[in-house]
Parts: structure tokens; C-alpha cells; sequence
């Protein structure tokens, strides 16, 4: 149909037309809601979003010679970071002499990787390359993750716990 007819029967339903696909020969249009036809485009473009996670890499540094608290710090964050869906990238650096003692260095490696097992995957083997020692973690999937290291619902098990504290009838406790 003709441009003008169709901006009459456009008219005449309350609608508008739009251009749907200008490349065409003849120009390609439809009548309908342009404002609901927005709303509807910005809906599929949110939902898009929402279903699509990019996937961050956090990255861990450390030596060999890392202290057990700091140790488990380390190992919180890590904890932490896939916990909310991110890779994460153990970097074990030396320093002088350490290069020596490899293998020290490679127990420690391992030994992250075991305790961070309950939560994440390593991608490969750890490697050495140049003077430190890499290992790349990958997220299990939601449902299967378990945390070590950290609660997820700390504050509410405090809350939890003031809450059944007896009272006893002069106020104090």
C-alpha cells in the first residue's frame, strides 16, 4: 500500500507507523505502538544483559614464604571472588634465592588448589613461567559451591543468637 494510505489507516486505528527496514525495495513498515514498541525493546535489551555475565578475573599475589594467616586471608578473598561467579589467578612469585626451592613452591600451589577445590576448578596444572609459578581457577557452578574458609550468613546467626538470650525479669543479664 501507498504512504499515504497507510498513514490514513495508521491514523484511523490510533497507531503508528514505523519504518521497519529502510533498506528494502520498497521501504518495509508496520503499524503498531511505537511507545509500547520501545518499552518492548529496552525489556529484551535489559533482560540480554541480565543474562549475560562477563567474566572477570581477579588476581592473587603472593611468595612462598606467606605466613598462615596471611595464608588464609589469601584464601578468603579467593573464596570470596568465586563465590560471585569470578576466575581467579594464583600467582606465586620468588624472589633471589627462592628459585631454588621450586618445589616449595609448587606444594603451596597444590595446597591452594586442594582448599579452594570445594569451590572452584583449576583450569590447568600449575606452571612455572619466568620467576613465579601461575594457577587459574574457574567457579563450579552455583549450585555446587561450598564454602571453606568464610560464612555467607554471619550476621544472622548473631542476630540469631540475641535474640534467644533469656531475660529474666530486673534487667539485667
Amino acid at each position: 500500500m501507498g504512504l499515504a494510505e497507510a498513514m490514513t489507516e495508521a491514523r484511523k486505528r490510533g497507531l503508528d507507523l514505523v519504518e521497519v527496514n529502510p533498506a528494502a525495495n520498497p521501504p518495509v513498515c508496520k503499524i503498531l505502538d511505537y511507545g509500547k514498541y520501545l518499552y518492548n525493546l529496552a525489556k529484551k535489551e535489559k533482560d540480554t544483559k541480565k543474562n549475560s555475565t562477563a567474566t572477570k578475573l581477579k588476581e592473587l599475589n603472593f611468595h612462598m614464604n606467606i605466613d598462615e594467616h596471611d595464608y588464609g586471608v589469601k584464601m578468603r578473598h579467593a573464596e570470596e571472588f568465586m563465590w560471585k561467579g569470578m576466575k581467579v589467578k594464583l600467582q606465586l612469585k620468588f624472589r633471589g634465592r627462592e628459585m631454588m626451592h621450586q618445589d616449595i613452591g609448587m606444594n603451596l600451589i597444590r595446597r591452594m588448589r586442594a582448599d579452594l577445590s570445594q569451590i572452584g576448578l583449576a583450569d590447568t596444572e600449575p606452571k612455572l613461567i619466568g620467576k613465579s609459578i601461575n594457577l587459574m581457577l574457574s567457579p563450579l557452578p552455583a549450585r555446587k559451591r561450598v564454602r571453606k574458609f568464610s560464612e555467607e550468613d554471619e550476621p544472622a546467626q548473631e542476630e540469631e543468637s540475641l535474640d534467644s538470650a533469656p531475660e529474666n525479669g530486673n534487667g539485667s543479664h
